[in-house]
């Protein structure tokens, strides 16, 4: 649920007011024995914070699933061990001249 800021046109106060997107804006301010109207202020928003020692698409898998996963990795890894690919390997590279010793005399 979004988080708005909120400021009385009257008396200055500031707040803070969690409520759904749906929901119709404040229209008094919460300070006792003020009238007044108040505004919503137009805010950044707080960013997704992740924290923690990281966040991957494996952490929450079930049990099932992973077995499921294994054993889909283990066929797909000997069926394609069984295939016959012809690859060529790439040419090696000649390698550099030597450098000669200068025999200046």
């Amino acid at each position: 649920m979004p988080t708005y800021d909120y400021e009385c046109q009257k008396c200055g106060h500031q707040f803070e007011a969690k409520q759904s997107m749906k929901d119709a804006h404040l229209t008094d301010c919460p300070q006792e024995g003020c009238p007044g109207p108040i505004k919503r202020k137009i805010g950044l928003g707080a960013g997704l914070i992740f924290k923690g020692s990281g966040f991957y698409i494996t952490d929450y898998r079930s049990d099932s699933y992973k077995a499921a996963a294994k054993k889909d990795s283990e066929g797909s890894s000997s069926s394609t061990s069984s295939s016959t690919t012809t690859s060529t390997p790439a040419p090696a590279s000649p390698a550099p001249a030597a450098a000669k010793p200068s025999t200046a005399a």
